[in-house]
């Protein structure tokens, strides 16, 4: 499963998932605390960075990608999860 979590309230994020026709769904963390647990708070806690974290089924967090490169990003996990699912 895919989700995408960001510091932007509900509506706000509803309204960039229709524009955008996202396939994934959205979280909103207006008080920034799922950010901040995950290390992706920036240190004034005004926004988080874009990170990608992969986590298994068992809740472990496999990777952490801190460089996200957009056009390739899809293609870099789902290389990365096959090869994790080799491991």
């Amino acid at each position: 499963m895919v989700y995408g979590i960001s510091l932007d309230d509900v509506a706000d994020m509803g309204k960039f998932s229709k524009e955008q026709k996202l396939n994934f769904s959205l979280l909103s963390d207006p008080d920034g605390s799922v950010a901040k647990k995950y290390g992706a708070l920036n240190k004034a806690g005004t926004y988080s960075n874009r990170y990608t974290y992969v986590i298994d089924p068992m809740g472990v967090v496999r990777h952490i990608e801190k460089s996200v490169k957009v056009k390739s990003h899809g293609m870099d996990l789902l290389d990365m999860i096959v090869d994790l699912q080799d491991e």
